[in-house]
């Protein structure tokens, strides 16, 4: 075996295990369980805890608050990206009715979503929760009658979060923690565009590949493929899919142990909280752990209710499928985001196409 190959894997293993520090304050994840916890408590008390856990989605905006910008930036961005959920979610779900419509729609929302983060160079997780919500906004079933209140609910969802950060912003102001920068622009719109495009199609292909293979979860497959190519380079997007596939097979075993547990709506709702918190501490520091506790997480999420009811070797085994499949065509897609000669040829056929556009008009 050649001494670079062995270098190459001493490299990835070494990748795979190492804990990145960060300085990022516990505030945020605490700020972040209650956005996702307090909607569902509400919903627990008023008995329609399926309200609150679609609520608590919405609740996943609070993740866009700038760590160091004034206060009327931090108000303005988290009203615009809760804005942002909620047009995605609507449109995702008014467009349910058909499965290639829907995968469509998926790939503009992507397209869209991709392209205003990094135009804005909004930091991590960019477009992905965007993407997320209408991903499982399409896998609904379409009942026009209640489109409505599910896009109400998303909207209260993030109203609740804007206030709750709102006074968040006062608090670390009074604590001497405030810093303010400034937003740059990205120089080369060719390049994100390029990028937007390839994310866009991939994504459609993997929401309409999940319905031909009459995945019971259609969402999942997009949401794993979303999460694999968040990667800043080509390496990046390999060690994300391999964390991906072992952190969710890991996390499977962990939710397996607490689908076996008794548990109940108000331990349900607690355990969301308690993993969401453990989550925001852990993503900065290594995608791989906390992919482990992601997996149990966005299972409680999407699965509240009958997950308590349903078989959990089969719940477990059809989710690990979904992943595997999502983070393949995740690294697939990895591949033509940042292979050079695809991003170059489809550059230069922008180009020539608006100039041939230009000249026309």
């Amino acid at each position: 075996m050649p001494a670079s190959f062995k270098q190459l894997v001493k490299n990835e293993f070494i990748a795979l295990l190492e804990l990145k520090k960060s300085e990022r304050l516990w505030h945020i994840p605490v700020l972040a369980s209650l956005c996702v916890g307090i909607p569902l408590l509400i919903g627990l008390f008023f008995y329609r805890l399926d309200y609150g856990i679609l609520a608590s989605t919405g609740g996943m905006v609070i993740l866009y608050l700038p760590s160091s910008a004034s206060i009327a930036q931090r108000m303005i961005t988290l009203v615009v990206c809760s804005f942002g959920l909620a047009f995605s979610f609507g449109v995702s779900i008014a467009a349910s009715f058909n499965p290639y419509i829907s995968a469509l729609v998926l790939g503009v929302i992507a397209f869209a979503a991709h392209w205003v983060t990094r135009y804005f160079q909004m930091k991590p997780p960019g477009g992905f929760f965007f993407v997320m919500i209408a991903a499982i906004a399409s896998s609904m079933q379409f009942d026009f009658n209640t489109i409505p209140t599910r896009i109400g609910l998303i909207v209260m969802s993030g109203m609740l979060t804007c206030v709750l950060a709102f006074f968040y912003s006062l608090y670390i102001i009074k604590k001497g923690k405030f810093t303010q920068d400034t937003t740059s622009l990205v120089t080369n719109p060719y390049t994100k565009l390029v990028e937007s495009i390839i994310i866009g199609v991939v994504l459609a292909i993997s929401l309409l590949a999940s319905h031909l293979l009459k995945l019971e979860k259609p969402y999942w497959v997009p949401i794993s493929c979303a999460a694999v190519m968040q990667g800043i380079s080509l390496q990046h997007v390999w060690q994300r899919s391999i964390q991906r596939i072992l952190g969710t097979f890991i996390g499977l075993g962990v939710a397996w142990v607490l689908l076996q547990l008794e548990l109940t709506a108000l331990t349900v709702c607690i355990s969301i909280m308690l993993l969401q918190f453990i989550v925001e501490m852990l993503i900065v520091r290594h995608y791989g752990l906390a992919v482990i506790l992601i997996t149990p997480l966005t299972l409680f999420l999407a699965e509240a209710g009958s997950a308590m009811n349903a078989d959990p070797n089969y719940l477990i085994a059809t989710r690990l499928l979904d992943t595997v499949i999502g983070s393949v065509i995740g690294l697939l897609g990895g591949w033509f985001l940042h292979n050079q000669q695809v991003r170059e040829s489809t550059e230069r056929r922008i180009r020539k196409t608006r100039v041939a556009i230009w000249r026309r008009g």
